[in-house]
């Protein structure tokens, strides 16, 4: 069903939001810890206009499926839960939500560790925004996002993939502080861009160890008697804690150390080191790495003018992101997609790319 016939001569109201890359800061925002995400060029757009009848209908055009929700229905799987969760997030905050005919359409690769889950959500709620004159500022849009994706796909995510999509441009990365929401736009170091592959192994959030990770972090923080691992300040503490809780806490928290160390200023050449210490340590320590990410970062790191790469997202499949000297990426993502696709693997180069990007709205 294509878009006209979709709205069938109404006018909608359109918004989209940007998937994102995280360049340091894995697995510890929902460990309120610190995250460095930028923008992809790649976003989700979300169309809106009041229904004609009683129900909702959401229909995807890259997935070429239409879902149809009643009132007080609620969808067991597939893309329509992200739009139902926000619906019926906005409604629990007190809004009214008139039934409506939402059309989504997205470059945002799904399972490629780019989120394009909270692109969804962030499109979605920055068109209820409009056509519902909400009240919401983009922090409330990407509280809502999250709770949204936690009660609606099952996923226990921390708060970094909505508010990099509510908050990111394509052109600086977002230093955020997860447990008090304070945040800063950062430039990379200078003269360096940032070059993603996509591995060819779609990975799901809810169907990887994500929530099995979140849960080994929680048992690590209390036997350190810490509300988080964002509290745990001295290393030595590890001691107290049997594996393989103390693998997954010494990686946040040398993680959150990276972290902070790029988001101060560094060289190109430092940036890409700490990129490099952070995939070992979400291979060896996190173990949520696989043969095909170790494999795709190793050639990315060894081609002309990367400077570091490592896995970006959960892990468990998806993308591998790479800092490299401007003007250098197209070429090395070249490079390594001819080495990498052999044996059958299927990588392919998603940033960076040509595509011309719309204002947030």
């Amino acid at each position: 069903m294509n878009f006209e016939k979709f709205f069938d001569s109404c006018t909608p109201v359109e918004a989209s939001a940007p998937g994102r890359v995280n360049l340091l800061g894995e697995h510890t925002d929902y460990n309120d810890g610190f995250v460095l995400p930028i923008a992809t060029p790649m976003r989700t757009h979300v169309a809106v206009a009041p229904s004609r009848d009683d129900a909702f209908h959401f229909h995807s055009e890259d997935l070429d499926d239409t879902v149809v929700l009643g009132q007080r229905g609620r969808l067991a799987s597939g893309f329509g839960r992200y739009i139902e969760g926000c619906i019926r997030m906005l409604e629990q905050s007190g809004h009214t939500v008139p039934p409506l005919r939402i059309y989504v359409r997205s470059t945002v690769p799904v399972g490629a560790g780019l989120s394009s889950s909270a692109a969804l959500e962030v499109a979605t709620l920055r068109a209820l925004r409009t056509l519902l004159k909400l009240p919401l500022n983009d922090i409330d849009i990407a509280r809502l996002a999250q709770k949204a994706e936690i009660v609606y796909a099952g996923v226990q995510c921390g708060i970094m993939d909505q508010m990099a999509s509510s908050l990111c441009d394509a052109s600086h990365m977002l230093f955020l502080d997860t447990h008090s929401l304070e945040s800063q736009v950062l430039s990379l170091p200078s003269d360096c861009e940032v070059l993603v592959i996509d591995s060819g192994v779609a990975r799901t959030l809810a169907a990887s160890k994500y929530n099995e990770r979140r849960a080994e972090c929680e048992t690590a923080a209390r036997a350190m008697g810490l509300a988080s691992l964002r509290e745990l300040h001295h290393a030595d503490l590890l001691n107290q804690v049997d594996e393989p809780y103390r693998r997954r806490a010494r990686h946040v928290y040398f993680e959150n150390a990276r972290t902070a160390r790029a988001a101060a200023g560094c060289s190109g050449a430092e940036f890409g080191q700490l990129m490099n210490e952070s995939h070992a340590s979400l291979r060896d320590d996190y173990e949520v790495s696989i043969p095909e990410l170790d494999v795709l970062s190793q050639l990315m790191r060894e081609a002309p003018g990367v400077l570091g790469a490592r896995l970006t997202g959960a892990g468990f499949g998806g993308a591998c992101v790479a800092l490299c000297e401007s003007g250098s990426a197209a070429a090395a993502g070249a490079s390594v997609l001819s080495k990498y696709n052999t044996d059958g693997r299927r990588g392919r180069l998603l940033m960076p790319q040509t595509e011309q990007t719309g204002a947030n709205t």
